[in-house]
Parts: C-alpha cells; sequence; structure tokens
C-alpha cells in the first residue's frame, strides 16, 4: 500500500495526498481526470511515495498527512 502525494503542475500551490496499491495506474487516473477531486487541476507529478507492507498504517500515516501536524511534517520533509 502507498501513501502518495501529489504537486499540480498547473497550479504548484495545489497539492493532493492520497492512498492505492497501485501507484502507476492512481497517477495515470489523476492526470486523465478521472478523480474529482483532482481533475481540474491536471496535470500531477508525485513528489513523494511511502510503501507501507501493512495496510492500516498505511492508512494512519494518510490521515496524519491530512490534519495539522501532518501538514506541518510534509511540508518540512516533501513540499
Amino acid at each position: 500500500m502507498y501513501v502518495y502525494l501529489l504537486r499540480s503542475l498547473s497550479r504548484p500551490d495545489q497539492r493532493y495526498v492520497g492512498l492505492t496499491n497501485d501507484l502507476k495506474k492512481r497517477l495515470a487516473d489523476h492526470n486523465a481526470g478521472r478523480s474529482p477531486h483532482t481533475s481540474k487541476y491536471a496535470p500531477w507529478e508525485l513528489v513523494v511515495a511511502v510503501h507501507f507492507a501493512d495496510k492500516r498504517k498505511a492508512e494512519q500515516f494518510e490521515l496524519y498527512l491530512k490534519q495539522g501536524s501532518g501538514h506541518a511534517f510534509a511540508n518540512r520533509h516533501f513540499w
């Protein structure tokens, strides 16, 4: 399971954090407009992807990155 962070190439201030088993397919879906949350800011570039063997830990990390202290962590280390 991957937790991934994307940045919009058309609007670099737009960012997205997601979770997937198939990173290549998911990025292609985002760039093809098949995700309602990201379609208007395509194309996207992959900034970082973190692989987890444990699905539960991946879900927890994704949730963390979408909350206050997780935003600060991502800003310091990924963006």
